[in-house]
């Protein structure tokens, strides 16, 4: 018999809370797609069967593209999600363990919202947000306990990207943050934690990227298509393997140090230059792999090892494009 697993409550029915039961459902977590507005009966109806419709299409997708093979599976696991009314919230939200909250990024909504299902929650239920844009502290005012609440950014598709970037506040207690780690972690997702800033890690990083690639063909430096091509077989196929902050260390930091300040200077734009870390770590004499240390430790490490074993997932990433060809004898 497989160990009871935790009630999930997706907080709208909307496109972020089915994405969310979907997951939950499939990691085998009874989940409660959770309609909290207030509806004629037979607009929720219309609401709920949409719901099911299109749960059962993305689960006949995942099929599809083989995340399972058994297409049986699709109602088994489409059973494991209630569609339930507002009307039937207070028995549904006090026996979750972990309510989602996928409202609209109105800050108003969100926070009327979050006061209502957080006095119907029970003393040990841990409440997210799911907003992409909205921190932490401007939201769990609102919310009855806020040592059980934090935010929950999922990166689109849920389904598939395996990320999920965990934003608690000022007043979320420790507890709280490493009991959605180990959910997380229990359904194979990958939780990072990260202040309550602006734009968690994700969005900052790719904010940056995107509004440089449109620079680019703005400025007629390359037609799309060829920057499209950097991105996919230069950019992205070296950072499927290597961390940003780790490939600064592969090459070194003084290297990013001369780049930047020749970029300001060539192209007359302060965006270009480096960050006061990067200037620190060189007269600390913190390079990178060359001196043992940068952004990361290698002291302990096998150096020789750890280039080997990046080297060949590179190799893998090459034969899964179709690029690894063999020497011309």
């Amino acid at each position: 018999m497989s160990p009871a697993r935790d009630s999930i409550v997706a907080l709208g029915a909307g496109r972020m809370g089915r994405g969310i039961a979907i997951v939950f459902a499939y990691a085998g977590h009874p989940v409660v797609l959770l309609d909290f507005k207030d509806r004629e009966d037979g607009a929720f109806g219309q609401l709920a069967g949409e719901a099911q419709a299109e749960i059962r299409e993305t689960l006949g997708l995942m099929h599809g593209l083989g995340l399972f093979d058994d297409p049986a599976l699709i109602d088994r696991i489409a059973a494991r999600i209630r569609v339930l009314p507002k009307s039937e919230a207070a028995p549904a939200l006090a026996g979750a363990g972990f309510v989602f909250e996928g409202f609209p990024e109105i800050p108003e909504l969100k926070r009327a919202a979050l006061a209502e299902a957080s006095a119907l929650c029970g003393p040990q239920t841990i409440l997210a947000s799911t907003t992409s844009t909205i921190l932490v502290d401007d939201l769990s005012p609102a919310v009855a306990d806020p040592s059980r609440f934090l935010n929950a950014h999922w990166l689109n598709p849920a389904f598939i990207v395996p990320l999920v970037e965990l934003s608690p506040g000022r007043a979320t207690a420790p507890e709280t943050t490493a009991r959605l780690t180990a959910l997380l972690e229990g359904i194979g997702k990958v939780p990072v934690t990260c202040a309550a800033r602006p734009g968690y890690i994700v969005p900052r990083l790719q904010t940056v990227a995107m509004n440089e690639a449109a620079r680019l063909a703005e400025e007629g430096v390359a037609s799309v298509e060829d920057i499209e091509k950097a991105v996919k077989y230069g950019f992205g196929f070296r950072f499927s393997v290597l961390g940003l902050l780790e490939f600064i260390d592969w090459g070194g930091g003084d290297i990013l140090h001369h780049a930047s300040n020749y970029l300001v200077e060539a192209m007359e734009d302060d965006r270009y230059a480096a960050p006061g870390v990067i200037g620190r770590n060189m007269a600390e004499g913190r390079i990178g792999l060359k001196t043992g240390a940068g952004f990361l430790d290698y002291a302990d490490m096998d150096i020789p090892a750890y280039r080997k074993h990046r080297l060949g997932a590179f190799v893998e990433r090459l034969r899964e494009l179709d690029l690894g060809r063999p020497p011309v004898v």
